[in-house]
């Protein structure tokens, strides 16, 4: 008698996507509209730093600031983004992340009309700061709504295009900034970002879905409170020290002490509190640690070679603005070639060997500096900043998926200020201490040279190559004895600089290499709420609404296959009610 077949093994269970169908749909005109908002806020950046020669220029075709008046234009914007990134976020998951942007991106335009028209720098300074304010409540919603409109497989892919998008405005800024000041007066770099703005907002208003963390909890009062504080204090610190190339003066380490023992009590208050604005529990995963390190370290390094390389370009090389904006176009186009491909080289080696290599690719780069000098081919040059770009194009997806994807969607505008707050920090600190190294090296190595310039004028022209050619012109002959020397001095101070980016970069390596997880067998399926590949169990507590049960299938691709006769097909997605009955039915 023949025995009766096994029964077959029943399908997985279907659960409902975590993304509404209608918004499902839409989901890369979301993200272009994310996209254009966040273009609108680096870019500005990167035209800023075209147009600071013209700013000093006496009226009418600047407003006559001064050297320390450019740097808080600057400084001004930093310090109020950087002070507010994580309070935006967390106030994105509460009163929604679409209305979040739609006032970020509309106080930014406010701010960009208001400076185009400052008629002193000191207003100047003043709408910046209004920017810097906007710009702040813009760059964590972005990321945020980005992970509210995609599943969790699709993610990966849509933070590369968003990191890709980063590096074009870095490449446009200059260019369009030199194209502006080439025919309009220094205001048309900021009343360049209102149409683009208004753009953005209508957009918004039609495409753009809105998401909250639907059990918030409590406002932790204290928390917000004392991560502003100490954010504050403590960027504060770091530009003053930038200013003063020192970090010994009192007024640089009160304020970075102050701020670093407030944060130090934020994050004490945040371990002991019921309702804590941030788990700090995330931070002892290895994975979500080091991805947050690896991005301040990679933006530490970079930043301080942003730094001087406009100088090298412009002060020793000659070129234009124009010309220094296209001359970095190819770390731009590696950026966005090879950003949105990033997932593809995780899937198959894993994100600890691609981070790695990544952050030797940037390391090397940064290293090559070194060997520059006055006549370094541009070819050579050209490549340098196509390796850089390649090298970033393979950190900042993986290790911004590693940081979004260790929270639950939820809690996503959190750990979008965590990424944002920890890149901004650590490029300010890039800016401020190399930039130290630089001013530091290259004032002893010019001080031998500047015996015949008067002594009311020595100190000025020891500060940086811009001021000594700038005295050296105001001397005339006299001061051509100086030029040689000060292109000398600033290649040895750049070299020396950019032996220390290249250490901070090789020390990002072996954060990367020792934390990040390695390649996921294949065959392993993520479930909902799970913590990424490698980053330990997901978060404690309930589940919250929606949640896929242990086990289930939770990708859309995923439940296709699973499905027979293709039945849960996203064209024909019931509500999540009925699809979850019609699963266990199946």
């Amino acid at each position: 008698m023949s025995q009766p077949s096994p029964a077959p093994a029943p399908a997985p269970a279907l659960a409902p996507p975590r993304v509404p169908e209608a918004v499902h749909r839409r989901r890369w005109a979301v993200l272009a509209v994310l996209m254009l908002s966040l273009l609108i806020v680096v870019l500005d950046n990167s035209i800023l730093n075209v147009a600071v020669r013209t700013i000093a220029a006496p009226a009418p075709t600047g407003i006559g600031a001064t050297q320390s008046e450019l740097e808080w234009s600057i400084n001004s914007y930093t310090l109020v983004f950087a002070g507010l990134l994580f309070t935006s976020g967390l106030l994105g998951d509460r009163l929604g992340r679409k209305k979040v942007l739609l006032f970020g991106i509309t106080v930014f335009g406010i701010g960009s009309a208001l400076a185009a028209f400052s008629g002193s720098p000191g207003e100047l300074i003043a709408y910046r700061a209004v920017m810097g304010l906007g710009a702040a409540f813009v760059m964590p919603a972005t990321l945020a709504v980005l992970m509210n409109v995609f599943e969790r497989d699709e993610q990966p892919k849509a933070i590369g295009i968003w990191a890709g998008s980063v590096g074009l405005a870095i490449a446009i800024g200059p260019i369009t900034g030199g194209v502006l000041l080439e025919h309009f007066w220094w205001g048309s770099i900021f009343l360049v970002n209102v149409p683009v703005v208004l753009l953005a907002l209508a957009l918004m208003v039609w495409l753009v879905p809105d998401s909250r963390d639907p059990k918030p909890g409590r406002v932790d009062i204290p928390g917000v409170l004392l991560s502003v504080l100490g954010l504050v204090l403590l960027v504060y610190g770091i530009i003053r020290g930038g200013e003063l190339a020192s970090f010994t003066d009192v007024t640089v380490l009160a304020p970075v002490l102050g701020g670093l023992a407030v944060l130090v009590g934020f994050v004490l208050h945040e371990r002991r509190s019921d309702h804590p604005a941030i788990d700090m529990a995330y931070f002892r995963k290895p994975a979500f640690a080091a991805a947050v390190a690896a991005i301040a370290l990679v933006f530490f390094a970079l930043m301080g070679v942003t730094f001087f390389s406009a100088f090298y370009l412009q002060s020793v090389r000659g070129y234009s603005a124009l010309e220094s904006g296209l001359l970095i176009l190819p770390l731009a186009v590696a950026q966005m070639v090879f950003a949105p491909r990033a997932r593809l080289v995780v899937d198959r080696f894993g994100a600890k060997a691609v981070c790695t290599a990544g952050m030797l690719l940037v390391a090397a780069g940064l290293a090559a500096f070194a060997l520059f000098d006055a006549s370094t081919p541009v070819w050579a040059l050209e490549v340098v900043f196509f390796l850089q770009g390649a090298g970033m194009a393979h950190i900042m997806p993986p290790v911004t998926v590693a940081v979004m994807q260790a929270l639950p969607r939820e809690k996503a505008g959190s750990g979008s200020a965590i990424n944002n707050t920890f890149r901004q920090v650590g490029g300010a600190m890039g800016v401020a201490v190399l930039g130290s190294v630089l001013s530091s090296t290259y004032r002893g190595e010019i001080e031998g040279h500047l015996g015949g310039v008067p002594a009311a004028l020595r100190d000025t022209a020891g500060e940086s190559i811009e001021a000594t050619l700038a005295v050296a012109e105001k001397l005339g002959p006299a001061g051509r004895n100086l030029v040689a020397p000060a292109y000398d001095a600033f290649l040895d101070a750049m070299h020396v600089t950019a032996v220390a980016s290249a250490v901070i970069a090789l020390i990002g390596a072996a954060v990367v290499a020792a934390f990040l997880p390695g390649r996921t067998p294949r065959g392993t399926e993520r479930t909902a709420g799970a913590a990424p590949d490698g980053g330990g169990a997901a978060p404690a507590g309930p589940v919250t609404a929606g949640a896929a049960p242990a086990g289930a299938v939770t990708d859309r691709a995923a439940a296709d296959r699973a499905a027979p006769d293709g039945a849960a097909r996203r064209a024909s997605v019931p509500a999540p009610g009925a699809e979850a009955g019609e699963s266990a039915r199946r």
